[in-house]
């Protein structure tokens, strides 16, 4: 490991790489812990084809995607935790117009602008060897204000996301804290979109939730160790990528899979007692 970690690092884009890595690998699961809760899981996706329309017009106005791609991110995050709150459309439904029309919309803003092949692929699927100083101070910032907001808010959104009818009833800012929730959400995505890509970014804020569900015995346990588990997979993804010249991003995502099916069968063949008191 330590001669795959020297030869990685011989690259002088990697080391800026892999602490963006590491950063989204840790911050991502943070708040997707909620949104599992919350049966929210693909929403993510959902986020990540709307933002997605933000790249595409960016590219189009000649601004930096990033920008557009937050504010059609948030925009569409709050939209769709207004509808699913309102119950104005079924949850599934709202994602699956936000599929479909945020993806096209991107298609038809960057192939307008000439720049449907190359410019679109990174934002797409990640390529975090690209990093600049910039977007990794953006990400590093996303992730501070992600570990803020989650500690200062964990016990009402615990609350709002375990039971909202309780907490409706205890007089808890249910709307407020779904946006607030929905913007952050928003906020991530487009954070990791360089470095694991708009399409993966989802996989990377489930797949160690679920590994560590299997694993805690409490929800904030598995908030840490939910955040761990992708640290460490995106560690080991972007050394793996790197050293095999594999995609880092997908590597990253595989490795994170691998985990989770690990763990799996690891609590159906080992003792409760043994995998309880491994938690």
């Amino acid at each position: 490991m330590i001669a795959v970690l020297a030869s990685a690092l011989a690259d002088p884009g990697f080391p800026r790489a892999l602490l963006a890595c590491v950063a989204v690998g840790a911050f991502a699961p943070t708040i997707g812990a909620f949104l599992v809760q919350k049966r929210l899981s693909l929403i993510g996706d959902g986020v990540g084809h709307v933002a997605f329309a933000g790249v595409g017009l960016g590219l189009l106005v000649d601004v930096w995607p990033v920008w557009t791609a937050l504010a059609f991110a948030v925009i569409g995050a709050v939209a769709l935790e207004l509808l699913r709150a309102k119950r104005r459309v079924a949850g599934d439904l709202a994602l699956a117009l936000f599929f479909y029309a945020g993806i096209a919309l991107g298609v038809v803003f960057a192939a307008k602008a000439g720049d449907l092949d190359l410019e679109t692929l990174p934002y797409l699927f990640g390529d975090p060897l690209q990093m600049s100083t910039g977007a990794l101070a953006a990400v590093l910032v996303v992730g501070v204000i992600v570990a803020v907001g989650i500690w200062s808010l964990r016990r009402v959104l615990f609350a709002v996301v375990s039971d909202e009818g309780w907490a409706r009833v205890e007089g808890l800012p249910v709307d407020t804290l779904g946006v607030a929730l929905a913007a952050l959400t928003a906020a991530v995505i487009v954070a990791g979109m360089k470095v694991v890509g708009l399409l993966l970014m989802a996989a990377m804020m489930v797949l160690p939730v679920a590994s560590a569900q299997l694993l805690a015995r409490s929800f904030r346990k598995t908030v840490w160790l939910a955040a761990v588990i992708g640290a460490a997979s995106a560690f080991v993804g972007a050394l793996v990528g790197q050293h095999f010249s594999l995609s880092i991003s997908g590597t990253i995502v595989l490795v994170a899979a691998a985990v989770f099916a690990v763990v799996s069968l690891a609590r159906r063949s080992l003792p409760a007692a043994i995998v309880r008191s491994a938690a």
